[in-house]
């Protein structure tokens, strides 16, 4: 495990932007595999390979690409690494950010799905600051969006499980 975590840092440090995407991508397609496997308990041979391939399409073209480039913009709009900035951080993020992104992901992959307008809107109302208070303090930039995805990865489970619900 050690092994891969320095392997991930390397490709990381020379190419930050192209892992950042991929690990985006890859971590809401895991969403989805947990949610048809674990929620709903499809089993492999009821697998819906197409709707995984949606939800890491979304992942790659859409997650990885927006929250990226947003966290180097936040990262000059409210410089420094104290607790204070942390805090600020979070707050600029989940007032002016998150809804907006949630937003559009939800619209995006409603879109894809078929989801309901009252589904999304319900989605709308559940962020997590507190994820985001400690992932601005304790993380290097760099680093933030794949912190942002593995937590994400059972909010992405709920996503694709309710986008895709019947």
């Amino acid at each position: 495990m050690a092994n891969l975590w320095r392997s991930y840092q390397t490709l990381m440090t020379k190419y930050p932007w192209s892992v950042q995407i991929v690990t985006a991508g890859s971590l809401v397609g895991v969403g989805d595999v947990i949610s048809q496997q674990l929620i709903e308990r499809r089993g492999l041979a009821h697998h819906n390979v197409g709707r995984t391939a949606r939800m890491m399409s979304i992942g790659f073209f859409f997650v990885g690409p927006v929250i990226g480039s947003w966290y180097k913009v936040l990262d000059r709009i409210v410089v420094g690494g104290s607790k204070s900035d942390a805090m600020k951080k979070m707050l600029v993020d989940q007032l002016c950010f998150a809804p907006c992104f949630l937003g559009t992901f939800l619209c995006i992959s409603g879109a894809l799905n078929g989801l309901t307008v009252e589904e999304n809107i319900t989605k709308l109302k559940r962020l997590w600051p507190p994820v985001q208070i400690a992932n601005f303090y304790f993380v290097p930039l760099q680093h933030r969006l794949a912190v942002v995805q593995i937590v994400a990865v059972a909010w992405n489970s709920y996503l694709t499980w309710k986008a895709n619900k019947m």
